[in-house]
């Protein structure tokens, strides 16, 4: 398995066509003071479409996401990008934190720094994978991703 750093760096033509996607959003009707009843409020859904249009600074957020050290690894073919924070003080110990569906690396953006730590002589070195299909890892393009080779335990 091979790893290399990874930084995040979105295209600029991606965030540039969401900007143009979210400016020709078409609103749909709402029964009058119908609120949270009937599924979203267009109130509020218009209000979060207009901060991510007007206010969202993407490379802000880019640049605090880039304060961890990121990687892709080539596992069996597929690229899975995950988080490597090592930790502080003699013999750190491994420790994974594995998102659940739908989610991402990022939950864990406060509790990795944390346990990187030492405390009472204990610190951990933190690895973040972003599940197949999350994050910056690969997309499984079939059904069934199975890993294979001595790391999980087929050959």
């Amino acid at each position: 398995m091979t790893a290399e750093h990874f930084t995040v760096n979105i295209p600029q033509g991606t965030l540039d066509d969401l900007r143009e996607r979210l400016a020709r959003t078409r609103w749909i009707d709402e029964v009058e003071s119908a609120g949270w009843n009937y599924g979203t409020s267009l109130v509020y859904l218009k209000e979060l479409v207009r901060y991510w249009h007007q206010e969202f600074d993407w490379r802000a957020q880019e640049a605090i996401i880039n304060r961890f050290a990121h990687f892709r690894a080539d596992v069996d073919g597929f690229g899975v990008h995950f988080v490597h924070q090592r930790g502080k003080g003699e013999n750190p110990l491994p420790i994974v934190l594995t998102h659940g569906y739908p989610d991402s690396f990022w939950r864990f953006h406060k509790l990795i720094p944390l346990l990187a730590e030492e405390r009472n002589g204990i610190s951990f070195d933190v690895v973040v994978p972003s599940i197949p299909g999350y994050g910056f890892s690969d997309k499984p393009e079939e059904k069934g991703l199975l890993f294979r080779g001595p790391i999980f335990g087929r050959s």
